[in-house]
């Protein structure tokens, strides 16, 4: 599944959307597209990207693919061992499966603390030097959506409305 990421220009908001869709309306402002900021709405993080275009494919030599895995240790209790050895494909790929589908969900309906975290990420960039932005992170880790309209009431529109809606799953 693509990442989403939204775009910003100072406080103003630029786009929204994955990746190409991001590059594409940075590409149409052409020299208007200065100062940008980039933000993964998963996390709240500023991110950069290539804007030359899409990244080469790489050639693909013999022999199995490299998947960019990482060896770490699991502990687990004996009977999820052997749950897992009963699973097609094994005990690696039953767990990425199982994190895969964890990812999916948290990415359909975040939890709140992601929402929060992904809120404070964001407005740290974008709101953290502007009155009221403690008394909104307040409100924000409170999940007291009240309070946190009233603190960031005075922001930007763009940057007022997409923190709200990275912070959204806190206030449900």
């Amino acid at each position: 599944m693509t990442r989403t990421l939204t775009a910003f220009a100072g406080d103003l908001w630029i786009a929204t959307g994955d990746e190409e869709e991001v590059r594409a309306a940075l590409h149409a402002m052409g020299e208007e597209a200065q100062n940008l900021l980039l933000f993964d709405d998963e996390s709240g993080r500023q991110v950069d990207i290539d804007l030359r275009g899409p990244a080469p494919e790489p050639s693909r030599g013999r022999g199995r693919p490299k998947l960019g895995v990482q060896a770490r240790e699991v502990t687990l209790l004996p009977r999820h061992w052997d749950w897992l050895a009963t699973q097609p494909g094994g005990a690696s790929v039953t767990l990425r499966r199982l994190v895969e589908a964890a990812r999916r969900a948290a990415r359909e309906k975040p939890s709140p603390r992601a929402a929060m975290d992904a809120a404070y990420h964001f407005l740290t960039v974008m709101a953290g030097d502007r009155p009221g932005y403690e008394e909104a992170m307040r409100a924000l880790y409170a999940r007291d959506k009240a309070g946190f309209e009233r603190a960031s009431a005075d922001w930007p529109r763009a940057v007022r409305d997409h923190g709200a809606a990275l912070a959204g799953a806190a206030f449900d």
